[in-house]
């Protein structure tokens, strides 16, 4: 069971920035968007609402080129009194074809053929809502698995060429927010499970988990405050995966972890785990944080939030 963080304090000055791995994916492009009007997820607006974040990070949200289904999430999430003005999202990597056989089962165009997982272009990737308008500042969801410092893939991967790193996306976000602006890095990474012996979701899910530490310390770096924001698929300790890839994110010299210890999942096969995460910048001043669990029928994982101020 979710362990609820310290009840949700007066915000005058304090920025809460959250993440949710909370299920806005369907199996066809269009049906998220008639579940809304049709059937909608109520517990999931719930568990925002009792949330209240400032600026919201979904890791597993199905996109299309007009934002028209965030919009009716924002619609619906104003009827509880949730104002997000602002919203951002771009095509992800889950879904979009490669071309090729990438899990050789003889057969091209299915999900794990795809430079993300996904029955379609666009499903499961990720969207943010703000009360605080958004740029993007930049994007390396194209970057290539095989050009990453130190990258795992494995000598005999069968698409060197094209596949890119990021499951879903790499998202520079600029937020400009009035306490002063600040750069959400998002992420929401491969499960390092559901493949075979030459672990190649692991040694995925692995470099993904370390791809903003190879930012934060190169040329590209932003020059004032981030936070490292998304689901990493990945716990410190517990599960399968490379461990040490997001203990090296959690002792990062620019990050700071305010939640130690958190349950932010609870599968019935693994039992409570950590896997989605809000890293604020050193340079800020961390006020409160929490894991709000979710509501009835929304899904095993907790909305995770922070709350920052500038010191």
């Amino acid at each position: 069971m979710l362990v609820a963080g310290a009840p949700a304090p007066a915000r005058a000055e304090a920025l809460r920035l959250a993440t949710w791995a909370g299920d806005f994916s369907r199996k066809g492009p269009g049906l998220l968007l008639r579940d809304l009007s049709r059937d909608p997820p109520l517990a999931a607006f719930d568990t925002i609402a009792e949330a209240a974040p400032d600026v919201l990070v979904l890791t597993d949200f199905d996109f299309d080129a007009g934002a028209v289904t965030l919009g009716a999430v924002a619609e619906a999430l104003a009827a509880r009194g949730l104002d997000y003005p602002h919203l951002f999202v771009a095509r992800p990597n889950t879904g979009m074809p490669t071309g090729r056989d990438l899990d050789g089962d003889g057969y091209l165009g299915g999900p794990r053929d795809a430079q993300g997982y996904g029955w379609f272009s666009g499903q499961g990737g990720q969207a943010i809502l703000s009360r605080h308008p958004l740029r993007m500042a930049a994007d390396h969801s194209a970057v290539l698995w095989k050009d990453v410092p130190d990258s795992a893939i494995g000598a005999d991967d069968p698409a060197p060429d094209i596949q890119r790193l990021a499951s879903t996306a790499f998202w520079a976000i600029a937020v400009d927010a009035p306490t002063g602006a600040l750069t959400l890095l998002t992420v929401g990474a491969t499960p390092p499970v559901f493949d075979g012996p030459e672990d190649r979701n692991g040694r995925r899910n692995r470099d993904e988990v370390l791809f903003w530490t190879h930012i934060l310390t190169g040329p590209e770096a932003p020059s004032g405050p981030v936070a490292l924001i998304g689901n990493l698929n990945l716990d410190p300790v517990a599960g399968e995966g490379w461990h040490d890839a997001v203990r090296a994110v959690l002792d990062h010299p620019r990050l700071q972890d305010p939640q130690p210890g958190a349950v932010t999942a609870t599968w019935d096969s693994t039992g409570p785990m950590r896997v989605s995460y809000v890293l604020p910048d050193v340079a800020l001043r961390v006020v409160a944080q929490g894991v709000t669990p979710p509501a009835e029928d929304a899904g095993p994982h907790g909305l995770v939030w922070v709350d920052v101020v500038r010191p």
